[in-house]
Protein backbone atom coordinates (compact mmCIF):
# COMPACT_ATOMS: atom_id res chain seq x y z
CA UNK A 1 0.00 0.00 0.00
CA UNK A 2 1.61 3.81 -0.75
CA UNK A 3 2.43 5.44 2.77
CA UNK A 4 0.26 7.37 4.38
CA UNK A 5 0.72 11.05 3.52
CA UNK A 6 3.44 10.46 0.75
CA UNK A 7 5.62 13.06 0.74
CA UNK A 8 6.63 14.96 -2.27
CA UNK A 9 10.04 16.86 -3.19
CA UNK A 10 8.83 19.68 -6.16
CA UNK A 11 12.26 20.60 -8.03
CA UNK A 12 11.46 23.47 -10.12
CA UNK A 13 13.36 26.97 -10.59
CA UNK A 14 10.61 28.90 -11.02
CA UNK A 15 9.05 29.98 -7.48
CA UNK A 16 5.54 30.82 -9.26
CA UNK A 17 5.11 27.20 -10.70
CA UNK A 18 6.80 25.61 -7.65
CA UNK A 19 4.98 27.63 -4.15
CA UNK A 20 1.45 27.10 -5.90
CA UNK A 21 1.91 23.23 -6.93
CA UNK A 22 3.25 22.48 -3.70
CA UNK A 23 0.17 24.63 -1.86
CA UNK A 24 -2.06 22.55 -4.04
CA UNK A 25 -0.48 18.54 -3.30
CA UNK A 26 -0.61 19.92 0.51
CA UNK A 27 -3.95 20.85 0.23
CA UNK A 28 -4.35 17.34 -1.13
CA UNK A 29 -3.42 15.22 1.54
CA UNK A 30 0.53 15.12 0.89
CA UNK A 31 3.08 16.12 2.65
CA UNK A 32 5.64 18.33 0.15
CA UNK A 33 9.39 20.08 0.18
CA UNK A 34 10.36 21.77 -2.61
CA UNK A 35 13.38 22.65 -4.20
CA UNK A 36 14.87 25.35 -6.87
CA UNK A 37 17.97 23.40 -7.96
CA UNK A 38 19.82 19.70 -7.73
CA UNK A 39 21.79 20.82 -5.29
CA UNK A 40 18.61 21.70 -3.05
CA UNK A 41 17.29 18.89 -4.22
CA UNK A 42 20.42 16.73 -2.41
CA UNK A 43 20.05 18.61 0.64
CA UNK A 44 16.49 17.43 1.22
CA UNK A 45 17.15 13.83 -0.12
CA UNK A 46 19.37 13.29 2.63
CA UNK A 47 17.36 14.79 5.07
CA UNK A 48 14.05 13.17 4.35
CA UNK A 49 12.75 10.15 2.86
CA UNK A 50 11.08 11.37 -0.55
CA UNK A 51 8.29 9.12 -1.37
CA UNK A 52 8.20 10.79 -5.27
CA UNK A 53 9.79 13.79 -7.09
CA UNK A 54 8.37 16.32 -9.48
CA UNK A 55 10.89 17.56 -11.16
CA UNK A 56 11.62 20.41 -14.15
CA UNK A 57 13.62 19.26 -17.05
CA UNK A 58 14.15 23.02 -17.78
CA UNK A 59 16.09 24.23 -15.17
CA UNK A 60 19.43 26.30 -15.60
CA UNK A 61 22.91 24.80 -14.87
CA UNK A 62 22.13 20.71 -14.20
CA UNK A 63 18.91 20.05 -16.18
CA UNK A 64 15.97 17.78 -14.87
CA UNK A 65 17.09 14.83 -17.48
CA UNK A 66 21.17 14.48 -16.01
CA UNK A 67 19.15 14.91 -12.16
CA UNK A 68 17.23 12.03 -13.19
CA UNK A 69 19.63 10.29 -14.40
CA UNK A 70 21.73 10.85 -11.16
CA UNK A 71 19.23 9.72 -8.86
CA UNK A 72 18.29 6.43 -10.69
CA UNK A 73 22.10 5.67 -10.36
CA UNK A 74 21.70 5.33 -6.52
CA UNK A 75 17.94 5.38 -5.44
CA UNK A 76 14.37 4.27 -6.61
CA UNK A 77 12.55 7.28 -5.68
CA UNK A 78 9.55 7.89 -8.68
CA UNK A 79 10.32 10.86 -10.88
CA UNK A 80 7.44 12.39 -12.87
CA UNK A 81 9.25 14.84 -15.13
CA UNK A 82 7.79 18.51 -16.21
CA UNK A 83 8.57 20.33 -18.84
CA UNK A 84 7.59 23.62 -21.36
CA UNK A 85 8.89 22.08 -24.42
CA UNK A 86 6.23 19.16 -25.88
CA UNK A 87 9.67 17.65 -27.46
CA UNK A 88 9.03 13.75 -27.99
CA UNK A 89 12.78 13.14 -27.85
CA UNK A 90 12.83 14.46 -24.34
CA UNK A 91 10.14 12.13 -23.36
CA UNK A 92 11.61 9.12 -24.55
CA UNK A 93 14.96 10.49 -23.20
CA UNK A 94 13.48 10.68 -20.13
CA UNK A 95 11.42 7.56 -20.16
CA UNK A 96 14.11 5.60 -20.94
CA UNK A 97 16.76 6.92 -18.10
CA UNK A 98 14.10 5.73 -15.47
CA UNK A 99 10.96 8.53 -14.75
CA UNK A 100 7.86 7.28 -14.33
CA UNK A 101 6.22 9.70 -16.04
CA UNK A 102 5.91 12.91 -18.04
CA UNK A 103 3.72 16.00 -17.95
CA UNK A 104 4.18 18.92 -20.70
CA UNK A 105 3.45 22.75 -18.93
CA UNK A 106 0.95 24.13 -19.11
CA UNK A 107 -0.66 21.15 -17.21
CA UNK A 108 -4.14 21.28 -15.03
CA UNK A 109 -2.70 20.46 -11.12
CA UNK A 110 -5.85 17.71 -10.99
CA UNK A 111 -4.00 15.51 -13.93
CA UNK A 112 -1.02 15.69 -12.52
CA UNK A 113 -2.06 14.58 -8.90
CA UNK A 114 -4.00 11.66 -10.57
CA UNK A 115 -0.14 11.01 -12.36
CA UNK A 116 1.51 11.44 -8.86
CA UNK A 117 -1.22 8.67 -7.18
CA UNK A 118 -1.24 6.62 -9.93
CA UNK A 119 2.70 5.64 -10.00
CA UNK A 120 2.91 5.97 -6.05
CA UNK A 121 0.01 2.90 -6.77
CA UNK A 122 2.00 0.75 -8.76
CA UNK A 123 5.16 1.66 -7.07
CA UNK A 124 3.85 0.22 -3.96
CA UNK A 125 1.98 -2.77 -6.03
CA UNK A 126 5.31 -3.93 -7.34
CA UNK A 127 7.50 -7.16 -6.33
CA UNK A 128 10.61 -5.93 -4.24
CA UNK A 129 13.24 -3.96 -6.60
CA UNK A 130 16.58 -3.80 -6.17
CA UNK A 131 17.52 -1.51 -3.79
CA UNK A 132 21.27 -0.33 -5.46
CA UNK A 133 22.74 -0.72 -1.78
CA UNK A 134 23.40 -4.51 -1.71
CA UNK A 135 27.06 -4.96 -1.50
CA UNK A 136 28.62 -8.24 -2.31
CA UNK A 137 29.37 -10.79 -4.11
CA UNK A 138 26.70 -13.22 -6.10
CA UNK A 139 27.55 -16.06 -7.73
CA UNK A 140 25.02 -17.82 -10.99
CA UNK A 141 26.35 -20.66 -12.74
CA UNK A 142 30.43 -20.03 -13.96
CA UNK A 143 29.84 -16.51 -13.34
CA UNK A 144 30.84 -14.39 -10.18
CA UNK A 145 29.17 -10.35 -10.13
CA UNK A 146 30.70 -7.91 -7.94
CA UNK A 147 28.03 -5.91 -6.97
CA UNK A 148 29.92 -2.95 -5.39
CA UNK A 149 31.68 -1.98 -8.42
CA UNK A 150 28.98 -3.69 -11.16
CA UNK A 151 31.64 -5.92 -12.71
CA UNK A 152 31.49 -9.72 -13.77
CA UNK A 153 34.04 -12.27 -13.40
CA UNK A 154 34.23 -16.01 -14.88
CA UNK A 155 34.82 -17.72 -11.17
CA UNK A 156 37.80 -19.80 -12.79
CA UNK A 157 39.16 -15.97 -12.77
CA UNK A 158 38.88 -14.95 -16.07
CA UNK A 159 38.72 -11.03 -17.29
CA UNK A 160 36.45 -8.64 -16.43
CA UNK A 161 33.37 -7.91 -17.70
CA UNK A 162 31.80 -4.11 -17.09
CA UNK A 163 27.85 -3.94 -16.80
CA UNK A 164 26.52 -0.47 -17.87
CA UNK A 165 23.84 0.84 -15.57
CA UNK A 166 20.95 -0.11 -17.19
CA UNK A 167 22.84 -4.07 -17.40
CA UNK A 168 23.60 -3.95 -13.61
CA UNK A 169 19.65 -3.63 -12.56
CA UNK A 170 18.31 -5.67 -15.00
CA UNK A 171 20.71 -8.52 -13.77
CA UNK A 172 20.26 -7.51 -10.20
CA UNK A 173 16.36 -8.00 -11.14
CA UNK A 174 17.24 -11.58 -12.30
CA UNK A 175 19.15 -12.19 -9.48
CA UNK A 176 16.44 -11.18 -6.92
CA UNK A 177 13.82 -13.46 -8.76
CA UNK A 178 15.56 -16.38 -9.70
CA UNK A 179 13.36 -19.42 -11.34
CA UNK A 180 10.40 -16.77 -11.97
CA UNK A 181 8.84 -15.30 -14.87
CA UNK A 182 8.83 -11.95 -15.01
CA UNK A 183 6.86 -10.32 -18.12
CA UNK A 184 7.74 -7.18 -19.72
CA UNK A 185 6.10 -4.82 -17.99
CA UNK A 186 7.57 -5.91 -14.42
CA UNK A 187 10.83 -6.05 -15.37
CA UNK A 188 10.16 -2.13 -16.81
CA UNK A 189 8.91 -1.18 -13.59
CA UNK A 190 11.84 -3.23 -11.36
CA UNK A 191 14.39 -2.13 -13.58
CA UNK A 192 13.50 1.36 -14.36
CA UNK A 193 11.08 2.37 -12.01
CA UNK A 194 8.81 3.99 -14.46
CA UNK A 195 5.87 3.28 -16.34
CA UNK A 196 6.17 0.28 -18.91
CA UNK A 197 4.02 2.38 -21.63
CA UNK A 198 7.10 3.42 -23.76
CA UNK A 199 7.81 0.94 -26.80
CA UNK A 200 7.86 -2.51 -24.67
CA UNK A 201 10.48 -3.96 -26.90
CA UNK A 202 12.92 -1.54 -25.10
CA UNK A 203 13.30 -4.32 -22.44
CA UNK A 204 13.81 -6.78 -25.10
CA UNK A 205 16.83 -4.73 -26.13
CA UNK A 206 18.33 -4.72 -22.58
CA UNK A 207 17.65 -8.29 -22.40
CA UNK A 208 19.80 -9.27 -25.66
CA UNK A 209 22.54 -6.77 -24.79
CA UNK A 210 22.52 -9.08 -21.62
CA UNK A 211 22.86 -11.90 -22.56
CA UNK A 212 25.72 -11.26 -24.83
CA UNK A 213 27.89 -10.26 -21.89
CA UNK A 214 26.72 -13.49 -19.55
CA UNK A 215 25.71 -16.57 -21.98
CA UNK A 216 28.14 -18.89 -24.62
CA UNK A 217 25.08 -18.39 -27.21
CA UNK A 218 23.25 -15.07 -26.92
CA UNK A 219 21.36 -15.98 -29.76
CA UNK A 220 20.26 -20.00 -27.67
CA UNK A 221 20.55 -18.43 -24.11
CA UNK A 222 20.17 -20.65 -21.47
CA UNK A 223 20.26 -17.99 -18.36
CA UNK A 224 18.04 -15.65 -19.50
CA UNK A 225 15.01 -17.82 -21.47
CA UNK A 226 12.22 -16.23 -23.11
CA UNK A 227 8.92 -17.37 -21.78
CA UNK A 228 6.67 -16.73 -24.63
CA UNK A 229 4.02 -14.88 -23.84
CA UNK A 230 5.23 -14.26 -20.70
CA UNK A 231 8.20 -12.50 -20.45
CA UNK A 232 11.58 -13.82 -19.48
CA UNK A 233 12.99 -15.88 -16.66
CA UNK A 234 16.52 -16.64 -14.95
CA UNK A 235 17.23 -20.31 -14.86
CA UNK A 236 20.23 -20.14 -12.73
CA UNK A 237 20.56 -21.08 -8.69
CA UNK A 238 22.22 -17.88 -7.21
CA UNK A 239 24.20 -17.82 -4.42
CA UNK A 240 25.33 -14.62 -2.10
CA UNK A 241 28.55 -14.25 -0.28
Amino acid sequence: MPPKNPHILVVDDHKNIREPLAKYLGENGFRVSMAASGAEMDTVVKAASIDLIVLDILMPGEGGLEICRRIRETRDIPVILLTAVASETDRIVGLEIGADDYLTKPFNPRELLARIKGVLRRVNSLPRQYSGIEAGQIGFGTWVLDVDRQVLTKESGGQETALSTVEFRLLMTFLDHPKMVLSRDQLLDMVSSRAANVFDRSIDNQVSRLRKKIEDDGKNPEIVKTVWGGGYMFTLDVVRR
